[in-house]
């Protein structure tokens, strides 16, 4: 995703701007239609409560000219006006801040109900998605989503498009009362605001650059500290502590110049906002004086007029800093409806996996309770129906493939893994092994990036053909890197099959021979994993990995490099215990050690994305070739 343009904002700090903001206006809109009744009555409620900010200022002219000034040199004056008068403010007070109560709870309930349907819609939508798309973009990425384009709209729906909203009232109104009460001095403080906006840009002209620039330093400075971090062992064994040093306090110097500078160009704008507003208030004032000395104001009027100037600016800053908040929460939003928008993973299989009961004459029906076999309910055009029993027979016929339509991985594979036979995968780094994996899973869909002629069957019927999730669930996978989610031990193990039952899991975990370590956690199988199991050592996590297939019982297994974080004796018990989980499945092993692999029916050997050599152990290192010299390391020979 194209990063957002971007401004900068008074106080030069960096402000994106959405690319298209009429169009996602239009559609945040949509989101809050089933709140226009109470926008209304929100709107209302600023609307008091404005005027009442603004009706504050006008109760001081007819107070100082009607009851203060007569009253001075009065022994017994009549105060009898000026306490109602107090009262009636009092009234309007009160009925401003419950309109601002009002107003900040019912937007503070808009805006909670909108995110939770955004946030919802967000990761079902997410869900949905191919796993190209995750391949393509880093986690930080989708997390900000979540996180920061979603807060950014919260902080607009609830604070930010209703303060502008009373903001502009206020100027309005204070305008209008500034007019009235004196077009002269009006003129002054628009000609004073026009100064302080012109001054404003021009600081925040360099403010913007000196910011850039520290915006700069910071990623280079995180950056060196995380790569520090990571590779604290290897700065300690080479000993480059004090080069380590040495280089982060060049960085953090440039870090402080550029921050200094920054930072001192933004706090120069506020006093110097602040001093241009205070001369702007006394020239005020002592045009008004003048004007009472001449006899064309009196002390009221002037009195007010100089509450209301302040009011008149005072919101216009605000104004400011929240247009800046609303440029950043339609660039998240824009983010986050452009997720939405991505293309779902698209699934026009209509074969699906349903209990099977082998009659007596050896037909195959569907039963509607578990039997312990499955088979694949195949409807034809017809409006017949055929069922094929899961036996796990995967066959490739001249499969090209690439993940970009430019660079081919794999040309022309075909190959067949009959049902129970153990099919080994093996080949340098980037040879397709993996890749192979990826199609029979259909996590990538090989239809869509050949001209034709590729096919991948699965007991005779294309895969294109199957649901996913029914393909899915009739496989079992172990990736070479393991994720354990926040849970128990058992609820890992059971994320393979979700109603499976303790002794199931049990079992399974006994199959990956990880019911051992288990048993001596503080609490076995209820002990609690956090932190994708940061208590555990990468080889139980992946014990864990291997056990949460083995439950799911699956007829076809695909282990890619499943025992790459397991020592040697460990690997051993791990095949002894796999060897009857494997009985009457098929298996696809991807592995490096080829020790692994010596008791697989098949070796299929791969390079640059072709097959170069096809059969067992004891043929291919008969024939000397590709697989003999990776087996014997003879590549200098």
């Amino acid at each position: 995703m194209a990063p957002p343009t971007q401004r900068h904002g008074r106080h030069g700090r960096p402000v994106q701007k959405p690319k298209n903001a009429k169009k996602t206006i239009k559609r945040l809109l949509k989101y809050l239609a089933f709140y226009k009744f109470l926008f209304v009555f929100v709107f209302l409620c600023i609307i008091v409560s404005s005027g009442a900010n603004v009706a504050s200022s006008y109760f001081l002219q007819p107070i100082l000219n009607d009851y203060i000034v007569p009253a001075i040199g009065s022994k017994s004056p009549d105060l009898s006006g000026f306490v109602f008068l107090l009262s009636k403010m009092a009234l309007i007070f009160a009925l401003g801040s419950i309109a601002g109560w009002a107003n900040n709870r019912i937007m503070i309930h808009i805006s909670s109900k909108t995110l939770y349907k955004l946030r919802t819609e967000l990761f079902a939508h997410m869900e949905m998605l191919p796993l190209r798309y995750f391949d393509s973009h880093t986690h930080g990425e989708l997390m900000s989503h979540f996180t920061n384009d979603i807060d950014a709209i919260r902080d607009m729906l609830s604070q930010a498009v209703p303060q502008l909203f009373s903001s502009l009232l206020t100027v309005v109104a204070c305008f209008v009362m500034m007019l009235s009460l004196s077009p002269v001095l009006t003129l002054v403080v628009v000609l004073t605001v026009v100064a302080m906006i012109a001054v404003t840009g021009i600081v925040g002209k360099y403010s913007a650059k000196a910011f850039r620039s520290q915006q700069e330093s910071i990623g280079k400075v995180n950056g060196y500290i995380e790569e520090i971090i990571e590779g604290q062992k290897v700065v300690k064994v080479f000993c480059r502590e004090e080069t380590s040093k040495i280089e982060f306090d060049s960085l953090n110097d440039m870090l402080c110049k550029a921050g200094t500078k920054a930072n001192t160009l933004a706090n120069i704008l506020a006093p110097l906002m602040n001093n241009m507003g205070h001369i702007s208030y006394a020239f005020t004032a002592i045009m008004g004086v003048m004007f009472i000395i001449a006899g064309k104001m009196d002390l009221g009027r002037i009195a007010s007029f100089l509450e209301y100037s302040r009011s008149f600016k005072n919101p216009i800053t605000q104004m400011a800093q929240m247009f800046n908040g609303v440029l950043n929460a339609l660039a998240g939003a824009e983010r986050v409806f452009a997720v939405i928008d991505e293309e779902t993973e698209v699934d026009e299989g209509y074969v699906t996996l349903v209990n099977a009961n082998i009659l007596s004459d050896g037909s195959v029906a569907e039963a509607f309770f578990p039997t312990g076999q499955w088979a694949w309910k195949h409807p034809h055009h017809d409006n017949t129906v055929s069922y094929v029993l899961l036996k796990g027979e995967v066959q490739f016929e001249n499969v090209t493939f690439g993940y970009e339509k430019e660079k081919t991985v794999l040309h022309n594979i075909t190959m067949t893994a009959h049902p129970g036979e153990k099919i080994a995968l093996v080949g340098s780094t980037g040879s397709g092994k993996t890749t192979i994996t990826n199609l029979i899973n259909r996590f990538y869909d090989a239809s869509t990036n050949v001209d034709g002629g590729s096919k991948i069957r699965f007991d005779g019927i294309n895969i294109n053909k199957i649901k996913k999730a029914d393909l899915r669930r009739s496989l079992g996978i172990v990736l070479q890197d393991t994720h354990l989610f926040t849970g128990s031990v058992a609820d890992n193990i059971r994320f393979g099959k979700l109603d499976a039952s303790m002794q199931e899991v049990e079992t399974a975990a006994k199959l990956a021979n990880a019911d051992y370590f288990i048993r001596h956690l503080h609490q076995g199988y209820e002990t609690i994993i956090t932190g994708d199991g940061e208590s555990l050592s990468q080889g139980q996590r992946q014990l864990l990995a291997i056990a949460r297939a083995a439950v799911a019982n699956p007829p076809v297994l695909i282990l890619d490099e499943a025992t790459s974080s397991v020592d040697t004796r460990t690997e051993s018990l791990i095949e002894k215990g796999m060897d009857s989980l494997m009985q009457g499945r098929t298996v696809f092993v991807i592995a490096h050690r080829l020790s692994t692999v010596r008791n697989a029916d098949k070796i299929i050997v791969l390079e640059h994305g072709r097959i170069i050599e096809n059969g067992s152990h004891d043929e291919l290192i008969a024939q000397k070739g590709r697989y003999y010299k990776l087996y014997t390391g003879s590549f200098a020979s």
